[in-house]
């Protein structure tokens, strides 16, 4: 198997870096800066970071935070939360993100992918797509940290995405978050099969065989947050991230 990439999402609240279990029951980790120095040391692939505030209290990005930050990363950065404009793109690429992740601006308004795309490249573009069955088993597109369902599914969304001009998928199942019981592995295949853009698979990873099945379904690169946080049983806070060696034998020539 070739080598993918494996990316810990940090979200951000308060300032603070916590870690959710189905978008809630949100447990204060750290400081993201230490985190980001932890896992310069650990030798990450790149790093996605999501404001989760930023968008619900329609706030801008905060840009001077983001330079703190990433000032301190040794490795790619992919930042999300408050996105509106072009402009506040262009800042967030100045300092020194290598991508933005979009998930209410990209329902709300599909053109800023498109604009993002022709100014910086599809390259620079993520979309989030947060998804999960509503009271009646049918799956849905949410926003707002899962609190605000869009009507849309999930497959016609990302086809939409990749035809806006996104460079990539963030696919995050709501339902798995923090859970530890694997990857949605009938929705990866099932969205990867349907656009021609890599996609992430997050949400519900445990162990590194979760890694390598997502893969073998269709993802191009898989992500976690409470994996690379938590020690279990008692989700002690613990920051880790499997070594190379652990990497090679395990996920890419697993």
């Amino acid at each position: 198997m070739k080598r993918i990439r494996v990316i810990p999402v940090l979200l951000i609240h308060h300032r603070g870096l916590v870690k959710s279990v189905k978008f809630r029951d949100y447990k204060y980790v750290g400081d993201p800066i230490n985190a980001v120095r932890i896992f310069n040391e650990k030798e990450v692939d790149e790093l996605a970071i999501i404001d989760i505030d930023a968008s619900r209290e329609n706030r801008e990005p905060d840009i001077a935070r983001i330079e703190e930050i990433v000032s301190e990363a040794f490795m790619p950065i992919a930042y999300g939360g408050g996105i509106t404009t072009t402009d506040q793109v262009k800042r967030i690429l100045s300092a020194g993100v290598e991508k933005v992740i979009l998930n209410k601006s990209a329902v709300k308004n599909p053109a800023l992918v498109t604009e993002i795309a022709k100014q910086s490249g599809s390259q620079s573009v993520v979309v989030s797509i947060d998804y999960k069955k509503n009271f009646f088993g049918r799956t849905g597109v949410y926003i707002e940290n899962g609190k605000t369902s869009t009507g849309m599914d999930p497959m016609a969304f990302a086809k939409q995405m990749e035809a806006a001009g996104a460079g990539e998928i963030l696919l995050n199942s709501i339902e798995r978050d923090g859970s530890f019981t694997g990857y949605d592995l009938e929705m990866i295949e099932k969205i990867s099969g349907s656009i021609n853009i890599p996609m992430i698979a997050v949400g519900g990873a445990s162990s590194l065989s979760d890694f390598r099945q997502a893969v073998q379904h269709g993802a191009s690169a898989v992500s976690a947050g409470s994996m690379f946080v938590f020690q279990r049983p008692h989700r002690a806070v613990l920051i880790s991230y499997p070594s190379q060696q652990e990497l090679e034998s395990q996920v890419y020539n697993g």
